[in-house]
């Protein structure tokens, strides 16, 4: 007799929300988008003055219309989603500054036309429009730890799909054992790229054994909206079992490859940032503890886990890898 293990992010299905009350929650909340008055939310209603700055240009995004989507349950944490106003404020997004408040300049990125290139090991080299991908996948919600290596956290209802349904549409060749992922360079968009000192644009890369594991996912929207520029417009990255710096912002380039790519901040200060950059409490920065984190909106702060709480669903992707630095 087949007995199925349930991962431990996952709840069983009685759990999960059914599909008429979903459906009928992602009109109510189309309707409170639109400025719908319905009596009788209660909490439910958002206050008018809560609507995020950044809302407008949201509401402008061509793909407006795709969210929300349903929330894959089978994704969940222990904590409270981080407010929506609270997370879009603060951001490490160096084509747009070196400072956390960095969400006014990032509204000069402009989302379309956004081409996404796909090249290297693959059966053919194609260029494909966000929209047209988005046409292609299908969208789900999951809610994300995300674990900085400066030694904050936060939670986010992240939109997108399998980054293993972007592999899948490569067609890579048996040979390609990694995928590099770029930034746009296009400084006439982000006054970060114009410093020199820098090697842009700003280049990060998993395995293909990573790029395919469930939890890999590409960001295309959140907190039930297309993704707020600051946050990586109109295409991420989410990898929450490593630090923050890993999950690159603002896609244009997939390259697959044999060949390890050197990562934007690996080139930047290889002592202290590498390849892996998988969480663990146990080994420091070299400049500061990794074993608890400020939860971001809270003067709290928590211990952090190994792998960032996914260490059972990841863990076993660096067996044998004694040699590598992995959590660095």
């Amino acid at each position: 007799m087949l007995i199925k293990i349930h991962k431990g992010w996952e709840l069983p299905e009685s759990a999960a929300t059914p599909e008429d009350v979903f459906l009928n929650r992602r009109n109510l909340i189309k309707g409170l988008a639109a400025g719908t008055i319905l009596a009788g939310l209660g909490s439910l209603a958002r206050p008018a003055h809560a609507e995020v700055p950044w809302a407008d240009a949201q509401r402008e995004d061509p793909s407006f219309h795709l969210y929300p989507v349903a929330r894959n349950l089978r994704y969940r944490v222990e904590r409270d989603i981080t407010d929506e106003e609270t997370n879009g404020k603060y951001n490490n997004f160096y084509e747009y500054g070196s400072h956390k408040e960095i969400w006014r300049s990032a509204q000069k990125l402009k989302v379309r036309p956004w081409e996404i290139r796909i090249e290297g090991m693959v059966e053919k080299e194609f260029t494909i429009g966000i929209d047209d991908l988005l046409a292609k996948v299908t969208l789900e919600e999951r809610v994300y730890r995300h674990r900085c290596v400066e030694a904050w956290s936060m939670i986010a209802p992240w939109t997108g799909f399998p980054l293993k349904a972007l592999v899948d549409l490569a067609k890579p060749l048996g040979g390609a054992k990694y995928v590099k992922m770029a930034t746009f360079n296009k400084p006439e968009m982000a006054p970060g790229l114009r410093q020199f000192w820098y090697p842009w644009p700003y280049i990060e890369g998993l395995t293909i054994e990573e790029a395919t594991n469930d939890l890999a996912f590409m960001v295309t929207g959140a907190y039930g909206k297309p993704l707020a520029k600051q946050h990586g417009a109109p295409l991420r990255l989410a990898v929450p079992w490593k630090y923050g710096f890993k999950s690159v912002k603002s896609i244009d380039t997939f390259t697959f490859t044999d060949q390890r790519p050197t990562t934007f901040w690996e080139e930047v200060q290889g002592r202290e940032y590498g390849f892996w950059a998988n969480v663990n409490p146990e080994v420091d920065h070299p400049r500061w503890s990794q074993a608890t984190e400020r939860v971001l909106g809270s003067n709290d702060r928590i211990p952090t886990q190994p792998f960032n709480g996914y260490g059972e669903f990841v863990a076993q992707l660096y067996n044998g890898m004694d040699g590598e630095k992995l959590y660095m």
